[in-house]
Formats: C-alpha cells, sequence, structure tokens
C-alpha cells in the first residue's frame, strides 16, 4: 500500500496525539473453501432487474473468492455462454439449468433445482 494515501483507508480513527502510534488494518479472511461434496447449491431462473432477460442464478457456494470464480469459469466454458460471479452467486446468462445441474453433479457437487 502506498504509505502516502494510507490514511484513505483507516476506519474509525480520526486523529491521534501519540507519536508512537501505529494503526492496524483489518484484515477480512475469507472463509475456507467446503470440498463439492459439503457444497449445497440451489439452482434457478431468475430475470428480474436484468431487463427481462433470463439468467440461471447458482447460490450457496461457500469459499473463497478464487474458488467462486474457478468454478464461474468451468460453468461459463461447460454451458457455451457469457456469465459473472459476485457476493457468492454465480450468474449464468440464459435458462440452462439442467446443464448446469449436470455439470455441477459430474463435478461431485451436491446441487438442486428449485
Amino acid at each position: 500500500m502506498n504509505k502516502k494515501n494510507d490514511w484513505k483507508h483507516r476506519e474509525g480513527v480520526v486523529y491521534s496525539t501519540n507519536s508512537d502510534f501505529d494503526y492496524s488494518y483489518d484484515k477480512h479472511e475469507e472463509a475456507e473453501t467446503l470440498p463439492p461434496a459439503r457444497q449445497n447449491l440451489r439452482i434457478r431462473m431468475d430475470n428480474k432487474g436484468r431487463a427481462g432477460k433470463q439468467v440461471t442464478l447458482v447460490t450457496g457456494f461457500a469459499g473463497t473468492t478464487a474458488d467462486l470464480e474457478s468454478l464461474t469459469k468451468l460453468l461459463k466454458t461447460k454451458c457455451g455462454v457469457g456469465g459473472s460471479s459476485k457476493d457468492g452467486e454465480i450468474l449464468i446468462q440464459g435458462d440452462v439449468r439442467d446443464k448446469v445441474l449436470a455439470v455441477l453433479t459430474k463435478e461431485g457437487y451436491k446441487a438442486r433445482k428449485t
């Protein structure tokens, strides 16, 4: 982190008169990724807030952001469509619930359509 701009990331400290004061940043640790057999994924179709476009939504993933991104990439590749992931959810373009379910069960994930 740039020493000159480190004050921008401080939360809760306005000013300290202590010359030896050193602000410690909170490190947000990500949850460890559960093995595929212990994941409880739910697959559903959604079109709210997406200008009427249909997306397949996969929720319930418990793990790190990197593992979520790799699973998203696998699903996008196997289904041949675009998509994204954020906030622990995977968005796959179009109504491909059956394909997503087949891919996830083949990879060993516990998934179900709702």
